[in-house]
């Protein structure tokens, strides 16, 4: 193994993509995670396509949404509702470091599995718990989904063209965002138990809430609610506290322009054969921007208008202006950039079938990623890992 997780064994009890997304990041890290699905069926992910994976036979197989957030993991079929699926769990609880799940609150306190339950057979586990709404609240009972996460914690009242606009209204974000930054807040708290681990030998629970990561991840426009007491609205692709940050339309197409100060946008305007408006009283702060944008904007639009994405780019870059095209994957992943970095590469199932994955987006000097094992099937594993833990 290697990576700076590979001494860690995870074992997960998550479905769908939020706790997935957690584990498969720590199994990129080099971590031992175990994969634990209900037997026939397995996760739900597993049959939310198309598209599919074609098998070797030419039959279909798992969905493209499995193989997002399943990468590096081992499959083990376990029914934990009966007794001997139960002590199997705990038995493989015994030898973990990580403990995941994302039922209902007390969905697993049924069946012997809570915390509590883990921790008396090992005092040092850390049990994250992934919810809609967290453990406790007058919500913590219901079920939590991303979209309506999206919609309940406000996300969704600044995404979207503005409501005077056509095709005004909210708008949710083209990939489930709030499961994504879930995950990835709940591996940051898996982590940093695990470092208070080293330091105490104790273990902890750890509550992840949807909602509450939705609430957290507003970010600036937070602040803008309670310095100013104002909610803020949707601005379609325009920046509520920079201008001019959007998209624009050219000749031939569109551009996304990213002036983040004023020297940029000196440049811009010199690019442009504009180099007045730089130098007008309305817009030489960024802050004289925002506050005329209803003014600045209408002229940028024809200006950009009167030359090709290509040619903008060529111009803007030179003159270190940030600006860049609005790619569809097929142009993400042709990128040159992007395959410097080497993020995407394959793996082969046990099947003898290649899958393309997408790469974790963090490099090590010390412990560089191997990426060791495709999404596995279903089950996969199921007699390797309970070989392990066969009493003699």
């Amino acid at each position: 193994m290697s990576g700076p997780l590979s001494h860690i064994r995870v074992l997960d009890l998550s479905r769908v993509l939020a706790g997935p997304w957690s584990t498969q990041l720590l199994a990129d890290l080099g971590a031992e995670v175990i994969k634990v699905e209900r037997p026939g069926e397995g996760d739900d992910t597993r049959a939310w396509g198309p598209p599919f994976v074609t098998n070797a036979d030419g039959t279909s197989g798992d969905a493209a949404y499995f193989l997002a957030a399943n990468r590096g993991k081992k499959s083990v079929a376990i029914d934990f509702t009966t007794d001997d699926g139960r002590q199997a769990i705990l038995d493989l609880a015994q030898s973990a470091d990580i403990f995941v799940e994302n039922y209902k609150v007390g969905g697993l306190k049924k069946y012997g599995l809570a915390y509590d339950d883990l921790k008396a057979v090992n005092p040092g586990i850390i049990y994250c718990s992934v919810t809609g709404f967290g453990q406790t609240g007058p919500y913590a009972s219901r079920p939590g989904y991303d979209f309506l996460i999206q919609a309940m914690g406000g996300l969704m009242s600044v995404t979207g063209e503005r409501d005077d606009q056509p095709g005004g209204g909210p708008q949710k974000a083209g990939v489930a965002v709030t499961d994504l930054f879930t995950g990835m807040y709940a591996t940051v708290g898996i982590l940093a138990a695990l470092a208070y681990r080293d330091r105490t030998g104790h273990g902890q629970y750890i509550d992840v809430a949807l909602l509450d990561v939705q609430v957290a991840m507003m970010a600036n426009q937070n602040m803008n609610y309670l310095v100013s007491g104002k909610a803020p609205g949707r601005l379609g692709n325009a920046h509520v506290n920079i201008v001019p940050y959007q998209v624009f339309a050219t000749s031939d197409g569109h551009i996304i322009i990213a002036v983040g100060n004023d020297g940029q946008f000196a440049r811009f305007c010199t690019v442009a054969g504009q180099a007045i408006l730089a130098l007008d009283p309305r817009f030489l702060s960024n802050k004289d921007r925002v506050g005329n944008r209803d003014i600045l904007v209408p002229l940028l639009e024809d200006i950009l208008k009167t030359r090709t994405t290509d040619d903008w780019i060529a111009a803007l870059e030179a003159a270190n202006v940030p600006c860049g095209p609005i790619n569809t994957l097929d142009r993400v992943f042709a990128d040159q950039q992007v395959q410097h970095r080497n993020m995407q590469f394959s793996l082969t199932r046990s099947d003898g079938v290649k899958t393309e994955m997408v790469a974790t987006p963090i490099k090590f000097s010390e412990t560089p990623l191997a990426y060791k094992l495709a999404p596995p099937k279903l089950g996969e594993h199921t007699a390797e890992i309970l070989h392990q833990i066969k009493k003699p």
